[in-house]
């Protein structure tokens, strides 16, 4: 699931094979991973700018104004920090605006990371730097830790089912898509006469650490 060097390598290569698994496992029966990406193309079409200083790039990624690619993130500074006891905390505040429902569907995505890897989502407190999950205009994150305060947009009724949720979490964590990962070429081909215009900056491909894991075409970060 892209570079694990992001969340500090505390993970090793079976632990996120097995992560992997028993994530995806835990998605809606109801709805396969398509219906993520395709979730989420809905919920940003009318996204674009924001009046919070970013624009929303590859689909659902923000990035501040005035830049043109998402952040690779590949310095200490975007990475969460992990503490003496080898986990990872990372903070958050969920806004009151959701409903009872839709906080138990992000509560839960929020613990699958907790139950199956060293990452910790915890309540903020007095943390200088943290999650805000908001219901914005659509489904969005920057990609790893900024500083301070920053935004993961779950908008009500479009983005809060659990794979979105954790599609979400994970750029918040530090992941680029699956199909944007630098070995993609020998995995998938994209078919560029296909893609609607103004949609090519998805298929983007960045210099990723895949830390030796295999391709997952089944990917919650895999757009189709």
């Amino acid at each position: 699931m892209l570079s694990i060097t992001l969340v500090q390598r505390c993970s090793t290569k079976a632990l996120v094979n097995e992560a992997r698994e028993e994530i995806e496992n835990n998605i809606d029966k109801n709805k396969n991973y398509f219906s993520v990406s395709a979730r989420i193309e809905r919920a940003n079409k009318n996204a674009g700018k924001s009046n919070r200083g970013f624009t929303i790039v590859n689909g659902d990624i923000a990035v501040n104004t005035g830049l043109q690619n998402a952040d690779r993130c590949t310095s200490d500074k975007c990475k969460w920090p992990r503490r003496s006891n080898g986990k990872i905390h990372v903070p958050y505040i969920l806004s009151w605006r959701y409903t009872r429902s839709e906080k138990r569907v992000i509560i839960s995505g929020l613990q699958s990371f907790t139950n199956l890897t060293c990452i910790q989502f915890v309540p903020h407190t007095n943390e200088k730097d943290f999650i805000h999950i908001v219901p914005d205009r659509g489904c969005y994150s920057h990609v790893g830790r900024q500083g301070g305060e920053q935004m993961l947009s779950l908008k009500s009724n479009k983005c809060v089912y659990f794979g979105i949720v954790q599609h979400e979490l994970l750029h918040a964590l530090g992941f680029q898509h699956e199909h944007s990962r630098s070995d993609r070429d020998k995995h998938v081909k994209i078919l560029y006469d296909n893609i609607e215009p103004k949609a090519e900056e998805n298929f983007q491909k960045y210099d990723t650490n895949n830390l030796n894991t295999s391709y997952d075409y089944n990917s919650v970060m895999h757009y189709a």
